[in-house]
């Protein structure tokens, strides 16, 4: 699974996520940081990303559209890259298994894990 991080979330995660995550970028590293979220979405669906962001946006466009693209929504308070590191390495086999397998849309990832 590849991650398109949305502009709320650093690009320095990017280096740091290429092991479990090979290919992932984010927003900026792509030329879209100044893009709408339907601009950002309609790339992540033509590019085979999953959507990580901390904004509700994204949450309600895959209501409203389904996957692809899939959605992860970090939802912990602004702590810092590390935290959202942390939390994305520390539920990859889940985040995959759901967002890929069970062809769930959006997956809300909080302090206890998937939502």
């Amino acid at each position: 699974m590849k991650l398109l991080l949305d502009e709320n979330l650093s690009r320095r995660l990017v280096p740091l996520l290429q092991s479990d995550f090979p290919q992932s970028t984010q927003v900026a590293l792509v030329g879209l940081e100044r893009a709408d979220d339907r601009t950002i979405w309609r790339y992540a669906k033509e590019n085979g990303y999953t959507i990580v962001s901390r904004d509700a946006d994204f949450e309600e466009l895959s209501a409203i559209h389904g996957a692809p693209p899939p959605v992860i929504w970090i939802r912990i308070p602004n702590h810092g890259r590390s935290a959202v590191l942390k939390l994305l390495l520390k539920h990859r086999d889940l985040l995959q298994e759901t967002l890929q397998e069970k062809g769930v849309a959006c997956i809300e990832l909080g302090p206890q894990g998937v939502d």
